[in-house]
C-alpha cells in the first residue's frame, strides 16, 4: 500500500504536476472564491474560450502560449467591448457573439492543414509536460494574487455582500471588479498550459463553488476551496498514474466528484436542520397544547 502511494511521487513529471496542482489551487482557492461570489463564472470561461485563436497562433508561429494567450485575451476583451456598445445588443449577447466567433476562428486555425500536431493539448492542456518555468510562474502569481486579495479583502467584502450600499459606504465597485477581472485573466494565462483552453475553467472555479455550497463565510470558504482543489489535484493524479488516464482529465473529474459530495453534503444538513425544526415545532405544540389542558 505504501509503495501504491509512493510509487507515483518518485516520477519526476509527476511531482512537477503535483506542485504545480498545489500552486493553481492556491489561485483557485482564494480568487475562485470571489469569482463565484461576484458571479462571474460565466466571465472565467469566456475568458479561457477567447484565448483559443491566440493559442493556435502561438503554436502555429513557434511562440509560448502564454504570450499567444495575452494576445487572444486582449483582442477578445477589445472585441466585448466593442460589440457591447451596440445598444441593441446586451452585453450577455455581446460576449457569446465573440466567443462563439472567437472559438470559431481558434477551430479553423486548429484544423488547417499548415496547423502544427498537439491541438488536443492546446484544448485540454498537458499536465504532466509542465516544467520548472511553469512552476515559477504559478508560484510568482500565486503571490501577487495573495498579496492584492489581502489589501482588498475589506472592499471585496463590503461590495461582494452590499454590492448596492458599497458606494455610499465608500467602496465603490468598479475598481474592485476590474482587479478581479484582471487577476481572474492572468490565472487563466498561468494555468492554460496545465489544463488547456477546455478544462481551465474547472481548477478556476470548481474549488470555490465546491466550498461556496459547504459555508458561507469567507474565510472559511477560501480554506475549503483550497482543501478540495489539492484532494481533487491529489487524487486524479493517482487515478492518472495507476489507471492510465489523462492527468487534466482526471484531476476535472475529481473536481466534478468533489462538487457533487459538497452538494450532497449539502442536501443532507439542510434536510436534518429541516426536521430538527419541524420536530421542534411539534414538540413546542405538544406543550403548549398540555399546558392549555393543565389550565
Amino acid at each position: 500500500m505504501i509503495n501504491w502511494l509512493l510509487e507515483p511521487l518518485r516520477e519526476p513529471i509527476v511531482a512537477r504536476s503535483l506542485i504545480e496542482l498545489a500552486l493553481l489551487g492556491l489561485i483557485s482557492g482564494t480568487l475562485g472564491c470571489w469569482i463565484v461570489l461576484a458571479g462571474r463564472a460565466y466571465s472565467a470561461e469566456s475568458l479561457a474560450h477567447s484565448m483559443l485563436p491566440g493559442l493556435v497562433g502561438a503554436a502555429l508561429l513557434g511562440l509560448p502560449l502564454v504570450l499567444g494567450g495575452a494576445i487572444g485575451l486582449a483582442v477578445g476583451a477589445s472585441l466585448i467591448a466593442l460589440v457591447g456598445r451596440i445598444k441593441v445588443l446586451g452585453s450577455e449577447v455581446a460576449v457569446s457573439v465573440v466567443i462563439t466567433s472567437l472559438v470559431g476562428a481558434g477551430v479553423l486555425l486548429g484544423l488547417a492543414p499548415t496547423t502544427p500536431a498537439g491541438l488536443s493539448g492546446i484544448l485540454f492542456g498537458d499536465l504532466l509536460a509542465v516544467g520548472a518555468g511553469d512552476i515559477a510562474l504559478a508560484g510568482g502569481f500565486a503571490v501577487i494574487v495573495l498579496a492584492v486579495l489581502f489589501v482588498l479583502h475589506e472592499g471585496l467584502l463590503v461590495a461582494g455582500f452590499d454590492r448596492l450600499n458599497a458606494t455610499a459606504l465608500g467602496r465603490s465597485p468598479a475598481p474592485l471588479d476590474l482587479a478581479l477581472a484582471l487577476l481572474l485573466a492572468g490565472a487563466t494565462l498561468v494555468a492554460v498550459q496545465a489544463l488547456g483552453n477546455l478544462l481551465v475553467v474547472a481548477i478556476l472555479v470548481g474549488p470555490a463553488a465546491s466550498a461556496r455550497l459547504l459555508s458561507a463565510r469567507i474565510g472559511p470558504m477560501m480554506l475549503a476551496a483550497v482543501g478540495v482543489a489539492w484532494a481533487a489535484s491529489l487524487v486524479g493524479l493517482y487515478a492518472s498514474y495507476h489507471a492510465e488516464l489523462a492527468a487534466g482529465a482526471a484531476v476535472t473529474c475529481a473536481l466534478v466528484v468533489a462538487f457533487l459530495a459538497a452538494l450532497l453534503a449539502r442536501s443532507l444538513r439542510e434536510a436534518v436542520a429541516s426536521d430538527s425544526r419541524r420536530r421542534g415545532r411539534g414538540a413546542q405544540s405538544r406543550g403548549l397544547r398540555l399546558r392549555s389542558r393543565r389550565a
